[in-house]
């Protein structure tokens, strides 16, 4: 298994993390699917998700896998009045990633990241590896240790 630019992170960081494999579907890159695949939780598999602020640029949020990113939220707590998703076509130059492989750990640049409370629920959770079809198993914590996210109220509850 080729490590990727995550897990390299991970790995100079000494942070403890797994990486798991799963059958990529491209009809289907959600985090549903993965969750489905890995016969894991889909509160525990969370979605990586690129936006920008009028006033702050690029930020990032992480999110549970099922739920839906509350715009108004993410706005409030980037600093910003507004915000909306950053084009498909722009997630490979802003962060070195492509849809369904997008992770919150080793972007070209060290963006804002905000990943969602409900993460500390759990021992583990999953983000993506930065590859399609491979997941990082990490405890939330060192996560956020790692990338310096801030945990916040970012779904409808």
């Amino acid at each position: 298994m080729k490590k990727t630019n995550a897990a390299r992170l991970l790995d100079s960081k000494k942070i403890a993390y797994e990486l798991v494999e799963y059958h990529v579907d491209e009809a289907d890159l959600s985090a549903i699917h993965v969750a489905q695949s890995l016969g894991q939780n889909v509160e525990q598999v969370f979605k990586t998700l690129v936006l920008r602020g009028k006033k702050t640029g690029v930020f990032v949020s992480v999110i549970p896998g099922a739920a839906e990113l509350n715009l108004k939220k993410a706005a409030k707590i980037s600093g910003n009045k507004s915000v909306e998703m950053v084009l498909m076509k722009e997630l490979l130059g802003l962060t070195g990633y492509i849809r369904g492989a997008c992770s919150p750990m080793g972007m070209k640049k060290p963006y804002p990241i905000f990943i969602h409370e409900t993460c500390l629920n759990f021992e583990y959770i999953y983000v993506s590896a930065g590859k399609r079809g491979m997941q990082i198993k990490i405890n939330p914590k060192d996560l956020i240790a790692c990338t310096g996210a801030q945990v916040s109220d970012l779904i409808d509850s």
